[in-house]
């Protein structure tokens, strides 16, 4: 080899020792740009739960202000308003997009086929809505975490009824904007249960009262909410219409019970996002959607306000008490 070829080897071997350090400290100087889609109201309840999210984040070096940039699209609207607000995300160039319930999950998909997807959505199937082609290796650039809750369906009827043992008709509260997977799945087990569902919709709070009324004139005995984020920003109103109607409910959400509803049983909110946190910090750490494993909530969590069932007169059972994550006395 010859003076100027080993001059060249050594000149190129060193370019490719050093282009990692220079991929390295290019990644170090950037500002990722996360999307957060949420056909809900931006509200304190909202920010409350999306907290953890950003704390995953820090813990594994991405933080507002100094390598993280945030773009919010979060209000309620119409599936064609929250496909613009998807769309708006897509020009804005985000690195990812954060998209929370299935209509925002909806939304994000059909505004991207190549920016990574992070979902929090406790209402879809996506392998059935095609967001994914299998759990274990999504393929797509959709991940994050799903529950099917329509299997969920009659875990709630099942705890109304052993909080009411001669419910026969319970109204279900839910949002035609969700879909109709959560409904169908509870009228199944409700069937094999011996209830009678008595639908309500409500697409936002100025449809509760309406609702409400429909459920004292159909004699309702007990009222399931379903999960919507709607609903869930809308915790509190819910819990005193139940209880001015003088209503056994139950909803996902457990801070519903500590708003003033009877029960709660679902996933716990702050370990949710916490989840969908470190989701999203694996794909800025550069892993692809399609190879992200979408994952289940962990950690389930049930509440029992002993108030407000001594307010309808309701008496829990002990059985019923020892199994609940908290009870309010």
């Amino acid at each position: 080899m010859s003076h100027i070829q080993r001059r060249r080897f050594v000149l190129s071997t060193g370019a490719l020792m050093l282009a990692p350090f220079a991929a390295e400290a290019q990644q170090a100087g950037k500002v990722w740009r996360i999307g957060v889609l949420r056909p809900g109201p931006d509200d304190a309840v909202f920010r409350e739960n999306i907290a953890p999210f950003w704390q995953a984040l820090r813990e594994r070096g991405f933080t507002e202000g100094k390598n993280l940039a945030i773009e919010y699209r979060v209000r309620p609207g119409k599936p064609e308003e929250i496909l613009a607000l998807a769309h708006d995300l897509v020009r804005a160039k985000v690195d990812a997009i954060l998209a929370i319930s299935p209509s925002g999950v909806r939304a994000a998909a059909k505004a991207t086929t190549s920016i990574p997807i992070v979902a929090n959505d406790l209402e879809s199937d996506p392998v059935a809505e095609k967001f994914a082609a299998n759990l274990g290796r999504p393929g797509g650039n959709v991940t994050g975490v799903f529950l099917d809750f329509p299997e969920m369906g009659g875990k709630w009827i099942q705890l109304l009824k052993e909080a009411v043992p001669k419910l026969a008709r319970a109204a279900v509260l839910w949002d035609p904007n969700i879909g109709p997977y959560l409904l169908k799945g509870v009228e199944a087990a409700a069937s094999s249960m011996r209830v009678q569902i008595l639908p309500l919709e409500a697409r936002s709070p100025a449809d509760f009262a309406g609702a409400f009324r429909a459920a004292e004139e159909q004699k309702a005995q007990a009222l399931l909410v379903l999960s919507s984020p709607a609903f869930n920003s809308a915790r509190k109103e819910i819990a005193a219409l139940a209880l001015q109607r003088r209503l056994p409910a139950i909803m996902p959400f457990p801070n519903f019970a500590d708003d003033g509803g009877l029960m709660a049983y679902g996933p716990h909110l702050t370990s949710l996002f916490r989840q969908c946190g470190g989701v999203m910090a694996k794909v800025l750490q550069g892993a692809r959607p399609a190879e992200i494993a979408i994952e289940r909530p962990t950690r389930f969590e049930m509440v029992i306000n002993m108030k407000t069932a001594k307010t309808l007169g309701i008496p829990i059972a002990q059985s019923l008490r020892l199994r609940a994550d908290r009870v309010i006395e």
